[in-house]
């Protein structure tokens, strides 16, 4: 019967490879200074967030796509 030890390697050489693998493309919505409403909707926000929702950001990252 083996130990817990015994199988952490393996599964942290697991996690090493997934760690060299090529970072997340930057999406332009991430560039974008926060203005108080949504980018895309210009709902009202705090001085913080840029969109409203993910549903807002997911329209705004596909019309950006767009009109490259």
């Amino acid at each position: 019967m083996g130990t817990i030890e015994e199988s952490l390697p393996e599964k942290e050489a697991g996690l090493d490879a997934a760690s060299d693998a090529a970072p997340a493309p930057v999406r332009p919505r991430q560039a974008l200074p926060p203005k108080g409403s949504c980018w895309y909707c210009e709902k009202p926000l705090d001085s913080v967030k840029r969109f409203c929702g993910k549903a807002c950001a997911d329209s705004f990252d596909e019309e950006a796509e767009y009109t490259r």
